[in-house]
């Protein structure tokens, strides 16, 4: 593509689902809709109470349809998000708001939606977790749909793609993303807003399909039909790139395609170093339906089950019935591979039926997590019972967040213990065996006090993401300081170093759940420390066990010794950098 007259354009957003595509831009132009402002009359308010009335009933129809359509091909989760979409339509806080304004007010439908998605988005700003803080894509889904229904505008207009297309977009719908990859033809998704939690790159990853969100004004710069090149785990798009970059990306594409089909036959081999150091490799998961994915790609667990999904968008919180189906489904799927249930890791403003509760500061240090769960006991049992209960059906492992001191750790088992002998006196079947019951380590507390959980848990996990932003005092979401988030910083390699000792000299597993795990860079630091289990997402894991498969233990351990000989986080991951390069070859 070299003798084209557009230059090179070279985007970076963030990589949310591995894999490499090249393919031409198809521009989706879901452009929010201009909304009329307009003040009624007094004899009008009526009427428009009416007309609004009717375009939510007809947005509810279009939902259930579209949920219909999707539960029969891309399975129930992405059906959920669909029908979280229309407990909204029926939600008082939106309904009833929006008629307020209209009466009291005296503005026009369109007006008095677009006003009170804006309040309740609010809302969503200053929630630490990522996953939470994208739901605000969602009430923007449902008010821009709501408002082409009283503008009398196609709302799901067909879309027909050509084959190996890489679908350019400001953002996607869960219906937009979950029907184009539906098709076969979209190589790859680039967005202009979203994050690693997004629907765009749920579906994404469900799918093996690359995509890079958050990538800015791609959909202004890039243009339909131009050649795009994408690297969904870098993060990196090229806009009609030179031959030369385009050799580069096909050569890439090449490697991880013959990458993937290693990871096939080898999908059941070990991974295991040269010298004979076992890891267990297992994945990340939100939805029930990325077990398949994670099986096709040779993982051998589950090392975090996130329960967050099963709390959005609801007038009240799942029922013990509903949490237990969900966990025996995931349980039955994996068999007999063990599965890693996390407990509920949200705060007050994200639980539903909790009523109104005062911003809070700064909610990641805030009342989230096991601290949420212990202030809201009825809560913390009703998820306790069902994965009690749901222990019959396979190896369950469960993992309690943000522990930061025993007390919390002993208050956690005592609820568990607790409702463990309410089922029994009840004659609920809850199985003979006792499963494993371990911690997430990501607080700097539970990283110096790892020797004395390790005497009382009967596993550890690190949350990188938590550890890594809480000992460098840096939030990572903060455009500002996110550059100092290193997670070879030298306070952090000592810290893991030190996790580790404790969980060998208590004999208990140790496991790693966050970002840093699935990342190829850091595979040689981490199988020299000696974790026995890394947890990621389905694509990364061919990679990451072909480095462990091909590394000698011994020599990585000589690798991190000489890297923490060293003192700045830069001149370690330059050295890191340089070594990995020299050993392997890295994308």
């Amino acid at each position: 593509m070299s003798s084209q007259a557009t230059p090179t354009l070279n985007l970076k957003g963030i990589g949310a689902s591995p894999g490499v595509a090249v393919g031409h831009a198809y521009i989706l132009d879901r452009k929010r809709v201009r909304t009329p402002k307009l003040r009624l009359a007094e004899a009008e308010v009526d009427p428009e109470r009416m007309r609004m009335k009717t375009a939510l009933d007809l947005s509810d129809r279009q939902l259930s349809e579209l949920k219909d359509q999707i539960s029969r091909t891309e399975g129930p989760e992405h059906a959920l998000i669909l029908e979280a979409h229309r407990l909204m339509l029926h939600d008082p806080m939106f309904v009833d708001e929006v008629n307020r304004l209209i009466v009291e007010d005296r503005i026009n439908a369109e007006w008095a939606v677009r006003r009170v998605a804006r309040k309740i988005k609010h809302l969503f700003d200053n929630i630490s977790d990522e996953y939470f803080r994208e739901r605000r894509s969602d009430v923007e889904y449902v008010a821009d749909r709501v408002v082409r229904n009283l503008l009398g505008q196609v709302v799901d207009e067909e879309v027909t793609l050509p084959d190996h297309a890489v679908v350019v977009a400001h953002d996607l719908s869960p219906a937009d993303a979950a029907l184009m990859v539906r098709s076969g033809r979209v190589a790859g998704f680039v967005t202009d807003l979203g994050g690693q939690t997004s629907h765009t790159a749920i579906v994404a990853r469900a799918r093996s399909t690359p995509a890079v969100v958050g990538a800015g004004r791609a959909s202004e710069q890039i243009s339909p039909g131009d050649l795009v090149a994408m690297d969904g785990s870098r993060g990196v798009v090229l806009v009609n790139p030179t031959e030369d970059q385009l050799e580069l990306f096909h050569a890439t594409m090449r490697r991880h395609q013959e990458s993937e089909a290693r990871a096939l036959q080898a999908k059941d081999l070990p991974a295991q170093s040269t010298d004979g150091f076992r890891m267990r490799l297992v994945g990340n998961i939100e939805f029930p339906e990325e077990v398949q994915s994670l099986l096709e790609h040779g993982a051998e667990g589950i090392g975090l089950y996130r329960t967050e999904f099963m709390f959005l968008d609801r007038k009240s919180p799942p029922t013990e019935e509903e949490q237990y189906r969900a966990y025996r489904q995931v349980l039955e799927a994996m068999g007999d591979r063990p599965v890693t249930i996390r407990t509920l890791d949200l705060g007050g403003d994200k639980v539903p039926g909790k009523g109104k509760h005062e911003k809070e500061p700064n909610p990641a240090m805030g009342l989230r997590a096991i601290r949420y769960c212990l202030a809201n006991r009825e809560l913390f049992r009703v998820q306790l019972r069902a994965l009690l209960r749901a222990s019959v059906h396979g190896h369950l492992r469960v993992m309690f967040p943000l522990i930061c001191g025993m007390s919390e750790l002993r208050e956690a088992r005592s609820e568990l213990e607790a409702c463990r002998s309410e089922l029994g006196r009840a004659g609920v079947p809850i199985g003979n065996k006792r499963f494993s019951v371990g911690i997430m380590v990501e607080t700097p507390s539970a990283a110096l006090i790892a020797d004395r959980l390790a005497q009382e848990a009967d596993f550890f996990s690190v949350g990188t993401n938590d550890l890594i932003q809480y000992s460098l005092a840096i939030d990572r979401q903060n455009r500002d300081v996110a550059y100092l988030y290193k997670p070879l910083h030298l306070s952090v390699l000592r810290a893991l170093k030190s996790i580790v000792t404790a969980a060998k000299d208590a004999k208990i597993p140790v496991a790693m759940c966050g970002e840093m795990a699935g990342d190829p860079l850091y595979a040689l630091m981490l199988l020299a420390l000696g974790f026995d289990e890394l947890s990621m997402t389905a694509g990364q894991i061919p990679t990451v066990k072909g480095l462990v498969r091909q590394s000698s233990r011994a020599e990585a351990q000589q690798l991190l010794e000489s890297a923490m000989d060293l003192t700045t986080a830069e001149e370690i991951e330059r050295f890191i950098r340089t070594e990995m390069d020299r050993r392997f070859t890295m994308d």
